[in-house]
């Protein structure tokens, strides 16, 4: 059994929660009153409407009772921004700094109030109204770490537009693929950024994705509005004198973002949304390969977010709060954007990687801007760790006091160093379990009340119910393992797919009826603790980023050479998770070196470079079953080198397997 740490008095002096009898007695609350207890956050914010008498939570998770839906304080008005600026200007706090803005380099920073903030937000909402982009409008963003993405998703929100932010590490197919399933009106993006050493002209991307959707995929944008950002910063390696030289012009099409914001207002009138309005989409990996474009509401979403950042970061008015993570993903829209402004905090928003120009960069930040709380993935805490100790006694620490993790379970190995070197032993952490999906944190520590092991996810957040299924959809009660689902709705999660309302239905709620199933496993120890065991599905996830085995199948049989691949999870010590791939041939096709070089080539032009596989392996047949399933399980055994594959007789072909464990690389 895991031995058991208990928070600190360094973290429970300033907790605004600390006892575990005090988080037991408001979970109850959550769930047993859940209109009660959610209105007390709600009143935190202005509501041009209130909700409707007796509709403050409606829902059905039964798809055998019909659709299933989930609405969150029904007929209430408000808009987003009003609550997390106007209001903050109003109420004093308009000089406070919203955004410490760190850069690639270190000599590149910066920094914005609440009121610059909020004047920067209604001019580009003015501009977006001035160019036709209305309320239930798409807009794509394709972005670096930059003040100027947070803007832009909130003057999206201002006037009632639906952003879709793609990470700007996806390739131009997966770019336009997902502007054209949303119908994007407007792309905005970057001329281009610096990862490191690495020069990124993301422009020149942006010009291939809408190439791309006109002439593939039927889609016209109307406009790219383009930041220029690589002027303003430091090079940090060979680059032209002039950086417009990298990538085209093209007129009608793009416009400068400095240009088109110049004589705007910085007023800006609030389109009046309804609580169950879209806020914005998300387009996570599906199990068959085509990216779901997930949705979710204004007032749910706002009130969940809120909630977490309060009491999962424990945060107070003078703490200053870093999350890592890009704005590409669900950690970003949440924890990087619009839960910290909703509490009103000053934030690190950070550019950079955890190794440039040293690997003591994130330590450096910590020191300089005195974090208290730190939100970062397993993978950059694994990666830190080959470098010893010797980078985190260059820099004072000490401002730390709650450490979080995010994108994957955190292997003990991880845990006790990011406690003991990083925290010192002094901080909590909070090891959050959560999707794109759920829109914030479903199981977590919290850093006051809650006992920690390392490597459990720890406890239900506020208004969750966690449930264990065996196969067979009965309940687990007391310790076991089994699928994690969960049988109530919390203000933060998804409403639906965008466009795709019966996906959502057949991928969240078929397998058991009466349930979100999250499609991860999980089991509860013999303490109540919650550890989650990983995908139960066909999806992997590797350094915190979600992909389909279907989805990496699939683009490696474009290649005209390879006839079948399956693709598997291979532990890896720094990412958490690595892609090894099997391919079948096609006849009188050599296996080489250049055709391995080649197909990892086509996946990172094709989906990003993070999906690159480590391995790809030939394989002269794959183990199915007699009705032609392809038993991934015996795939996973042989990625590892582990001979201890189990039954093989429902095999079609046993001796297949032999084949395959001679061929590993």
């Amino acid at each position: 059994m895991s031995r058991v740490y208990h928070p600190s008095s360094h973290v429970v002096e300033k907790s605004r929660l600390s006892s575990f009898n005090k988080y037991k007695e408001m979970h109850k609350k959550s769930l047993e009153q859940p209109e009660e207890f959610w209105s007390e956050i709600a009143k935190d914010f202005y509501w041009m409407t209130p909700h409707e008498p007796g509709k403050f939570l409606s829902y059905n998770f039964d798809i055998n009772k019909g659709d299933i839906f989930v609405k969150w304080m029904e007929g209430a008005k408000t808009n987003i921004t009003i609550n997390i600026l106007d209001r903050k200007v109003r109420d004093g706090f308009g000089d406070r700094i919203a955004y410490y803005w760190e850069g690639n380099h270190p000599e590149d920073y910066s920094r914005i109030t609440y009121k610059k903030l909020l004047e920067q937000v209604c001019k580009f909402a003015n501009m977006l109204r001035s160019h036709g982009v209305g309320k239930g409008d798409r807009v794509s963003i394709y972005m670096p770490m930059i003040l100027e993405t947070a803007v832009c998703m909130l003057a999206c929100a201002r006037i009632g537009a639906i952003h879709s932010v793609v990470f700007a590490g996806f390739s131009s197919d997966s770019l336009a693929e997902r502007m054209s399933d949303c119908k994007a009106k407007i792309l905005v993006t970057a001329d281009g950024a610096w990862r490191g050493e690495k020069l990124l002209i993301l422009k020149n991307t942006c010009d291939e994705a809408m190439e791309k959707a006109r002439t593939k995929l039927n889609h016209t944008v109307e406009k790219c509005i383009v930041v220029a950002h690589l002027d303003r910063v430091t090079p940090c390696g060979p680059i032209s004198d002039d950086v417009r030289t990298l990538y085209k012009w093209n007129d009608g099409v793009d416009l400068w973002w400095h240009e088109v914001i110049k004589d705007q207002s910085i007023i800006c009138a609030p389109e009046c949304m309804d609580a169950e309005d879209p806020l914005f989409m998300l387009y996570t990996s599906g199990s068959t390969g085509k990216p779901k474009g997930v949705l979710h509401t204004t007032a749910g979403y706002l009130l969940y977010a809120t909630a977490t950042f309060r009491y999962v970061f424990d945060y107070d008015a003078k703490d200053i709060y870093w999350c890592t993570a890009d704005v590409g993903w669900i950690t970003g829209h949440t924890y990087v954007v619009y839960a910290p402004l909703a509490n009103c905090a000053t934030s690190v928003m950070f550019e950079g990687t955890p190794f440039y120009p040293d690997n003591d960069r994130y330590w450096e930040v910590v020191e300089k801007y005195k974090v208290t709380q730190m939100y970062t993935a397993p993978t950059a805490i694994r990666s830190l760790m080959k470098f010893g100790e010797q980078y985190l006694a260059k820099h004072d620490l000490t401002s730390l006091r709650v450490l979080g993790s995010v994108g994957e379970p955190i292997n003990p190995e991880a845990w006790y160093w990011y406690y003991n070197l990083v925290g010192s032993g002094r901080c909590s952490i909070v090891d959050t379990f959560w999707q794109t999906e759920t829109g914030g944190h479903v199981l977590t520590s919290l850093p006051g009340a809650t006992p920690m092991k390392p490597g459990a996810a720890g406890f239900p957040f506020f208004g969750v119910e966690p449930i264990i299924l065996d196969e067979n959809g009965k309940v687990i009660e007391g310790p076991g393992e089994g699928y994690l689902v969960f049988s109530r709705p919390w203000p933060g999660i998804m409403r639906t797919l965008y466009g795709d309302h019966e996906r959502y239905q057949k991928v969240y709620f078929s397998k058991f009826p009466g349930y979100y199933c999250t499609g991860d496993g999980a089991r509860r120890d013999e303490d109540g603790f919650l550890w989650v065991t990983g995908r139960i599905d066909d999806m992997l996830n590797v350094s915190g980023h979600l992909m389909s085995t279907s989805e990496v199948e699939s683009v490696l049989t474009e290649d005209t050479r390879v006839s079948e691949a399956a693709v598997v999870s291979k532990p890896h010590p720094q990412k958490g998770e690595s892609l090894y791939c099997f391919i079948i041939l096609n006849e009188g096709v050599s296996f080489t070196p250049n055709l391995v070089n080649d197909l990892k080539k086509h996946i990172r032009n094709r989906i990003g470079a993070f999906a690159a596989p480590d391995v790809i392996q030939y394989a002269p047949g794959l183990p199915k079953t007699r009705s032609g399933k392809i038993m991934r399980r015996i795939l996973r055994k042989i990625a590892v080198g582990d001979t201890d594959i189990g039954d093989t007789s429902t095999l079609a072909d046993p001796s297949v397997v032999e084949e395959l464990y001679k061929n590993r690389p």
